[in-house]
């Protein structure tokens, strides 16, 4: 492994030994190209910059006591990337090329991958875009796929403990008929401008509600939003949320565990009666919600009065960390070996 102090990597771009890319052009996609360089070469006329024909991925590897490295779920970031691509009329990335890429990319840097005993992870980013030249508002010809990846540490630098987040009401991260289901970047720009005031004013996210009544809640800043109460994991149903692979899985382990699941449209009223709260989502995993704080009306929702993880939200935690990292059995079949 490298030579890195693991201990202090937080969650940003590091840059590793090479990436991986390939390009749809004339109908047809090109083979794997490696490279050593962080950058590309894009014309200025290319539609991901223009029309914002562009979609991405987060994924995680994780290395074992064993020394084996693992990767989470990939099947289900391509079946999202996939939909993302389909969304907003891209060229797809055949199945093959997007594993090929993905296991090369990770063989290639696995010198990268932190160490158990760490609690960090290999990054994974895929990233696709319309490449090709043209001014006029339709889907590109031309498309490049690229895959880097980078040792990380913990997404909130106060790691897995409570965080405060802030309802807004003034601004939507994305229209109930948009795009807020595809993991494209125009969803995570609509929130930049809200999500930093909430960082400005002292909390970790913002919570959005829907856009059409503001009734209901949404997404947890770049996360999906969870809470727990009788026994029930409880998580919104909405047309604008992006489908989380870790939320997706937190909902089977609860199944697993003897906790109900259900997936429906949440109040904003039903947030006092939540005995813990959380947002979800691979950079993450969880973050537990100590405090919700409706921004317009001062109401406080209050989850951990002394700091603490709620007892389900740590039981969830530990055992999804537990099977990426192969520490227990995976009776689902969510971890490949690379």
């Amino acid at each position: 492994m490298k030579n890195i102090d693991w201990s202090k990597l937080g969650f940003g771009y590091y840059k590793t030994d090479y990436n991986v890319r390939a390009y749809f052009k004339d109908g047809k996609w090109s083979d794997v190209e490696v490279s050593d360089k962080d950058t590309l070469e894009v014309n200025m006329a290319a539609s991901g910059l223009h029309y914002g024909q562009q979609a991405f991925e987060g994924m995680k590897a994780f290395r074992g006591k064993d020394g084996q490295v693992r990767v989470f779920r990939w099947e289900e970031n391509f079946k999202r990337l996939t939909n993302s691509s389909e969304g907003i009329m891209m060229a797809k990335v055949p199945e093959d090329l997007f594993k090929k890429m993905l296991f090369k990319v990770i063989e290639l840097n696995k010198d990268y991958v932190p160490p158990r005993e760490t609690e960090a992870a290999l990054y994974i980013r895929p990233v696709l875009f319309g490449s090709g030249a043209q001014v006029g508002v339709k889907p590109s010809s031309e498309y490049t796929f690229a895959i880097f990846v980078m040792p990380v540490g913990p997404y909130f630098k106060e790691g897995f403990k409570p965080v405060n987040v802030q309802i807004v009401r003034d601004a939507d991260r994305a229209a109930p008929l948009g795009t807020g289901t595809l993991k494209v970047g125009g969803n995570y720009a609509a929130s930049l401008k809200s999500g930093e005031r909430a960082h400005d004013e002292g909390y970790a996210a913002a919570l959005y509600l829907d856009a059409k009544e503001k009734k209901y809640v949404d997404e947890c800043g770049p996360a999906n939003f969870f809470g727990i109460k009788d026994n029930t994991y409880v998580t919104p149903k909405s047309s604008s949320i992006l489908p989380s692979i870790t939320n997706k899985s937190l909902i089977q382990l609860a199944e697993d565990m003897g906790l109900k699941a259900e997936r429906r449209p949440i109040p904003v009223e039903e947030l006092e009666t939540f005995e813990e709260c959380g947002a979800c989502g691979t950079a993450a995993v969880i973050s537990p919600i100590g405090k919700i704080v409706d921004r317009q009306s001062g109401k406080e929702y209050v989850y951990s009065k002394d700091g603490n993880v709620g007892p389900t939200s740590q039981k969830l935690y530990d055992e999804l960390r537990a099977i990426q990292y192969g520490d227990k059995p995976d009776p689902h079949g969510w971890v490949t070996i690379v």
